[in-house]
């Protein structure tokens, strides 16, 4: 069997089950190199949602991996320097690898072992960056940044893109349509399918008849909360929720702006910290509508995960899998980013309707099916 070696630079929820399920099909022999040593048995701070984090689902098992000694003075994904890792290119040929799968070329041994293995072995790249954000920078430093990119990707064999707007990106930064193959960004759908018996609602006293927005994420400028939470009072929709899940630098913002919305506001705007991935199901299943108001975002995997959950969905233009993954008016609405108006609007006519939810609800979960860890697997596997 071919073997594929995958340069990484930590566990992430989102890649340790598709890491896993390839090692289950037993098609290729694939070995995990994680390149931020630093993370290997203490939890990692995660500056999004502004605390330590150790996810309570395994990300280490079932499948082989090693940790490559990082050198860096201020190791981190964060930054360029953060991964340094001298041994990594010895480590790699000595397994001698059929196919070289690379997450993120902007860190300093990623884009080195690139460089070294272009020629040597097939080089796959996984990104899922998109040219959403691309008319707020400065022109003369996208087309510096253009001519870079090309640079960088011309060390690419080929690209595995998660959905349209990333691939836009490549074909914009010098790949070509036969070098871009689609491995959707996607989840364990069936891990939020399933529901506990826990009911959030009657934690938080919110009845059954009411109608429910969630926003589950970091409490971050991107994420764009501050927005939603405005749009929410400003909209004050008859028996309308909104439950901000998640924490982050923003916290305290939003709940000094808590403090100033009416008593009866008060009741309908609910916090909750940070929960877990094995707690997010049932977070899900307490809400109508997931929320996900950013004004960037590479995919957004928890549209994914509220989707598995049979939920209706609303994004902003901004979110890269708004093109994708929502089906206007079947499974949810996209929303103009930063346009008030625009989401207000929309979280009304999502709300007029309880009983349609449902049949929203029903059209997300049959979409994202097609949007499975399966279809990674294929992906790259047919292309070692």
């Amino acid at each position: 069997m071919k073997k594929l070696a995958i340069i990484t630079t930590h566990p992430i929820q989102y890649n340790a089950p598709w890491f896993r399920l390839l090692a289950q099909r037993s098609k290729i022999i694939p070995k995990v190199f994680y390149t931020w040593s630093q993370v290997e048995h203490d939890e990692k701070f995660d500056p999004g949602f502004n605390k330590n984090i150790a996810w309570d689902i395994p990300l280490l098992d079932g499948y082989h991996y090693t940790f490559i000694k990082n050198i860096s003075k201020n190791p981190g994904s964060h930054h360029y320097a953060g991964i340094n890792n001298p041994t990594l290119i010895n480590e790699v040929a000595q397994w001698n690898p059929d196919t070289v799968l690379v997450f993120g070329w902007n860190f300093k041994s990623h884009l080195k072992l690139m460089k070294h293995f272009k020629g040597k072995k097939k080089i796959l790249f996984r990104g899922d960056s998109n040219l959403l954000d691309d008319e707020k920078k400065n022109f003369i430093k996208k087309f510096l940044r253009r001519i870079l990119l090309k640079k960088i990707y011309a060390y690419v064999d080929q690209a595995l893109y998660v959905g349209v707007a990333n691939k836009k990106y490549f074909l914009a930064n010098g790949l070509k349509e036969n070098q871009l193959v689609f491995a959707p960004h996607a989840i364990d759908n069936n891990r939020f399918i399933q529901k506990s018996n826990y009911n959030l609602r009657k934690q938080l006293n919110i009845s059954e008849s009411a109608f429910v927005f969630l926003f589950a994420g970091k409490f971050e400028q991107k994420k764009n909360v501050t927005f939603l939470f405005d749009s929410f009072v400003l909209a004050n929709i008859t028996n309308a929720h909104l439950i901000l899940t998640g924490n982050g630098m923003l916290e305290n913002v939003l709940k000094e702006k808590y403090k100033n919305v009416s008593d009866e506001m008060q009741q309908r705007i609910h916090f909750i910290d940070f929960q877990n991935q094995s707690a997010m199901p049932t977070v899900y299943a307490s809400c109508d509508v997931f929320v996900l108001s950013s004004q960037s975002e590479t995919w957004g995997m928890a549209v994914n995960e509220a989707m598995a959950a049979g939920k209706a969905i609303l994004v902003s233009n901004k979110c890269g899998c708004a093109e994708d993954l929502i089906k206007e008016g079947i499974n949810g609405y996209v929303f103009e980013s930063n346009n008030e108006e625009d989401l207000i609007k929309k979280m009304k006519q999502l709300s007029n309707n309880k009983e349609r939810l449902q049949a929203m609800g029903f059209a997300s979960l049959n979409i994202i099916q097609n949007w499975s860890l399966e279809k990674i697997c294929d992906a790259v596997e047919q292309n070692i």
